[in-house]
């Protein structure tokens, strides 16, 4: 059960050496709709299945709402891509390579949680290490058509035994939908077809996502290429323009990771006593999103009190907040695949300061200001001009900025108080998609964050003495769309009087 049997993995890898395949192989007809679907082997896989999970899987899903169809779309959209970018490269193949991640490890035989490459992920839903995915094109066809192979861990009872259950071939391609299935080893034989002139290769070999992979097959296939110029072509830059634009059922997924977040930061509210422990709000914070599905936290969460809300990652969250302070929290989760990012700032004793509110207020207007602003045609970098703008007003409404400020220095001045940027895109990852410039016009599809902040360190003698020590950013995520935008974390409270009947509300 470790394997295929041996005659049907022999004779598909005499087809990649240019010899006879299997019948039903030959027949096959690539398109975007996945190989006819395969019953779902009836033991535990390398990840929850319909067999094992129906209560996470609907028939015919790889992960939770995203159906076979979905990937094979998206390998696709890829393929049709690359046709693009290839033209005018007329009678040469292609072959798409894209590792997972390994497994990492803290120390000795004691494993991280395992978090599989997006990118990878992206493609086929497969959530196991050690694996690569292959997209190749078909001799005789033309582009967008193609075919889909995983390479997987070989199935190996004794590290089943410690390790849990891996797919195997049979489960990869019933699960994910691919054409075809072998174990890693065999990968060798597909590079030895991939060292010809013919062949272009696209593959990222700048940032290797598996070091051992990468050194074993890789890197040696890469210095081949390059003494013949048939170097390799970047893929990471296209599978990123796909990412960017979200389909209807990534939206879904979001909306759903959008709205555990935001009942998880109410219930951290409602928890946050004074005096509280940074670690105990972390905690609870995490809880609540596991308790609402949640896979696992999307990041490590900044949960500061008082002027630690000015180190901007500061995630080191083991300080007291003390009465009279306040707490920023900026969390997320991570479920099925896709994340949050959410930022609330509140005091732990459930009432403003004078001083506090005023802050808190100039940045929920400013905050609500670049929200109006998200709408197509518009870009992150529009809106973080606009939001450097309404920041220096705010705070020479406020004092912190002398109202005669020339303007050489005004924004030099601002950016002390709001160092980083308005937004970024948000997906699979907390900044999604990062080689796509932030001057790209926004697009219905697209999800992106926006959070100004002002941080007023409890050191800076040129600020009012009031508002020294205090820092306030507000983080919420928005769908782009043909109209106004969503917002997907609409349910986290932001106004004042909210946050206060919260933090107020009794047990």
């Amino acid at each position: 059960m470790a394997r295929v049997p041996g005659r049907g993995l022999v004779t598909a890898v005499r087809g990649w050496r240019g010899c006879s395949v299997c019948v039903s192989c030959a027949l096959r007809r690539f398109s975007i709709q996945p190989a006819q679907q395969k019953k779902i082997p009836n033991r535990y896989l390398g990840q929850p299945s319909p067999f094992t999970h129906p209560h996470l899987l609907k028939p015919g899903e790889v992960t939770p709402g995203l159906s076979q169809v979905e990937y094979a779309l998206r390998r696709h959209k890829l393929m049709a891509l690359i046709q693009k970018e290839a033209n005018g490269w007329d009678g040469l193949d292609h072959t798409v390579i894209l590792l997972s991640n390994p497994t990492y490890y803290m120390s000795n035989d004691i494993p991280y949680v395992f978090h599989q490459n997006t990118n990878f992920l992206y493609l086929c839903g497969f959530q196991e290490p050690d694996s690569i995915l292959v997209l190749q094109s078909i001799p005789g066809k033309a582009l967008p058509s193609h075919k889909s192979i995983l390479f997987v861990p070989r199935r190996d009872p004794n590290r089943e035994l410690w390790d849990g259950p891996r797919s195997g071939t049979d489960g990869a391609i019933a699960l994910t939908g691919v054409d075809e299935a072998y174990t890693i080893e065999e990968f060798r034989h597909l590079v030895a077809k991939l060292k010809g002139e013919s062949n272009i290769v696209w593959y990222d070999l700048a940032k290797p996502v598996h070091t051992e992979l990468h050194s074993d097959y890789l890197q040696p296939l890469a210095e081949i290429k390059a003494r013949n110029k048939n170097h390799i072509q970047r893929i990471q830059h296209l599978v990123q323009n796909l990412r960017l634009i979200k389909s209807p059922a990534e939206i879904e997924r979001m909306k759903i990771a959008g709205r555990v977040t935001a009942e998880a930061f109410t219930e951290t509210m409602f928890a946050s006593k004074s005096p509280v422990d940074e670690a105990f709000l972390y905690a609870k914070f995490e809880f609540e999103c596991r308790a609402r599905g949640a896979d696992i936290l999307a990041y490590p969460p900044v949960v500061a009190g008082g002027n630690r809300s000015n180190t901007l990652h500061y995630v080191k969250n083991n300080q007291l907040i003390k009465d009279g302070e306040l707490v920023l929290l900026d969390g997320g989760c991570e479920s099925a695949c896709y994340v949050s990012d959410i930022t609330r700032t509140w005091p732990v004793n459930g009432r403003f300061t004078k001083p506090q509110a005023d802050l808190y207020q100039a940045v929920l207007d400013i905050q609500k200001s670049c929200l109006s602003l998200c709408s197509p045609g518009i870009s992150l970098e529009n809106v973080y001009s606009l939001m450097l703008s309404l920041i220096g007003q705010k705070l020479k409404d406020l004092g912190v900025l002398n109202s005669s400020i020339t303007e050489s220095h005004f924004f030099k001045a601002v950016r002390k108080y709001c160092p980083h940027h308005v937004g970024h895109y948000l997906g699979m990852d907390v900044h999604d998609t990062p080689d796509i410039s932030r001057s790209l016009p926004l697009q219905p599809g697209m999800v992106i964050t926006i959070e100004p902040g002002i941080y007023i360190p409890e050191d800076d003698m040129s600020a009012p003495e009031r508002f020294r020590g205090i820092g306030v950013r507000i983080e919420d995520d928005v769908l782009i769309t043909e109209g106004a935008p969503l917002i997907l974390s609409a349910d986290c409270p932001k106004e004042i009087y909210d946050i206060e009947q919260i933090c107020g509300r009794k047990s």
